[in-house]
């Protein structure tokens, strides 16, 4: 009876977490950039797009500092607002850890440092950080069409 019920529970399909596949197809490739410096991360960045729906409406936009080794941040997700500080995690090329979150992935960063995009390859979250709180129309499009390349539904985009 046991072995039966076993076999069923290995067979039972999982049921992806709503939150986390509704900004994603997570099996769309997911790429980092590895080429980022993130010495040049460093200073203020403003939350410029979400993926949250109703974002707009239930919380302002949030922020990110870089400070050597030190990140702060205070963000608009799905889940809410989630702030924190605490040492930027070194990973793989492109990516790095931040505490209590998922890694996050540099999308990515435009040559001059002033727009940033980061995502995670489960869909939790992904949100657009620039150098000022105004995108311009041909960063916002090439942020589109990164997020649309990585898999992400841009239609579940909120931009503050």
């Amino acid at each position: 009876m046991i072995l039966v019920f076993l076999a069923l529970v290995a067979c039972t399909p999982r049921i992806p977490d709503p939150v986390a596949s509704a900004f994603r197809d997570p099996g769309a490739p997911i790429y980092s950039s590895a080429v980022v410096e993130v010495s040049r991360l460093s200073g203020d960045w403003v939350q410029v797009a979400t993926f949250a729906p109703g974002a707009v409406a239930r919380c302002a936009p949030g922020s990110v500092t870089f400070d050597g080794d030190e990140i702060r941040w205070d963000l608009c997700l799905a889940q809410g607002g989630q702030g924190g500080a605490g040492p930027v995690l070194p990973g793989k090329p492109g990516r790095f850890g931040v505490e209590d979150m998922a890694d996050w992935w540099v999308l990515w960063v435009d040559g001059d440092y002033r727009t940033l995009v980061i995502g995670t390859p489960s869909g939790e979250f992904g949100f657009v950080l620039n150098r000022a709180a105004e995108m311009p129309a041909d960063r916002m499009k090439a942020v589109r069409d990164i997020l649309r390349f990585n898999g992400y539904d841009i239609e579940n985009m909120s931009i503050f």
